[in-house]
């Protein structure tokens, strides 16, 4: 990793300009379509804006020099107080730019909403009728990422892959402290919370290994709080679920409520099957017997509740 890159871990997020100027500028070159788009959005309400600002800023340099103390030249009009074409110039620029903003706003809030599965891969691809999203669960620990992939059956610590151009659904909760899932390559940050399940849908399109991380501020172990997101071939991802499935050992109960305990800067980690509806316990906080899924406790409120009313 080169200094530079390990330089912009150490800046906090606010120091936007300093991030931009020096890391990589991963957030405006990004490797997944739906970072890629933001990244756009960016640029465009970035352009949208200085279409004001550019002509305000010369005509503060212009006004100045034009009507400086030693100008004899400038008209002196201290009367002057009202002309409707300035006005219509200094309400119709703004007015415009704010009806492209919201309508740029508008469809982009709804085309990039996190839990909308994607209908494009990238700009040239779209979406494939016959192709399903892949789903990935995630759950924030502390301080480390578990990731199942409920369609194959294993689970990892503190690494995940995906094959190139596949889209993907992620399912995402925490164990106790609240996080974010962050991927700069992929998409945007989306919250972990305990007992809940947020969603976010996103495609890689370029092979490679990725940094992901936490974005929210969690406890001691926060800053080591990382993985590495593979993104692969079709050929490399097959190949990467087999090594999973050979050096890895199940993940039971047993093993899980080791994992629970907060540790710090955790290894990756293999496991080759998953004990059946781990995630949905994780999700609903009934991973130990005896406990009541949080789901059931819903259903029988409202059942409860439901009598009532019926009396």
């Amino acid at each position: 990793m080169s200094t530079s890159r390990n330089l912009c871990k150490l800046l906090p997020t606010s120091a936007l300009a300093a991030t931009l100027a020096g890391c990589d500028m991963v957030v405006m070159s990004p490797s997944g379509d739906i970072a890629r788009q933001q990244a756009d959005l960016i640029i465009w309400s970035t352009l949208l804006m200085l279409i004001i600002i550019v002509p305000v800023i010369l005509l503060i340099f212009l006004f100045a020099w034009r009507y400086r103390a030693s100008n004899r030249e400038a008209t002196y009009k201290p009367d002057w107080d009202h002309s409707t074409t300035l006005e219509l110039v200094i309400w119709a620029a703004p007015l415009a730019i704010i009806i492209a903003l919201g309508a740029l706003t508008w469809v982009s809030t709804h085309k990039l909403d996190p839990y909308r599965p994607l209908d494009r891969i990238d700009e040239e691809r779209l979406v494939p009728e016959h192709v399903e999203h892949m789903v990935v669960e995630v759950v924030a620990m502390d301080w480390k990422w578990l990731f199942f992939y409920p369609e194959l059956g294993i689970a990892t610590v503190n690494e995940m892959a995906a094959p190139v151009d596949r889209p993907l659904q992620f399912k995402i909760t925490a164990t106790t402290m609240m996080n974010a899932f962050y991927i700069p390559e992929l998409a945007g940050m989306i919250y972990a919370m305990g007992g809940m399940e947020t969603q976010l849908h996103a495609v890689i399109n370029e092979e490679g290994t990725f940094e992901g991380f936490s974005a929210n501020y969690s406890g001691e172990g926060f800053s080591q709080m990382r993985f590495d997101f593979l993104g692969l071939s079709e050929g490399d991802f097959a190949q990467w679920v087999e090594r999973v499935k050979s050096q890895g050992s199940p993940l039971s109960h047993s093993v899980y409520k080791a994992l629970e305990k907060p540790s710090i800067d955790d290894p990756v980690r293999y496991y080759s099957e998953v004990m059946p509806g781990l995630y949905d316990a994780i999700l609903n906080r009934c991973v130990d017997p005896g406990e009541v899924c949080m789901k059931d406790l819903m259903k029988s409120h409202h059942h409860h509740h439901g009598e009532g009313a019926g009396e």
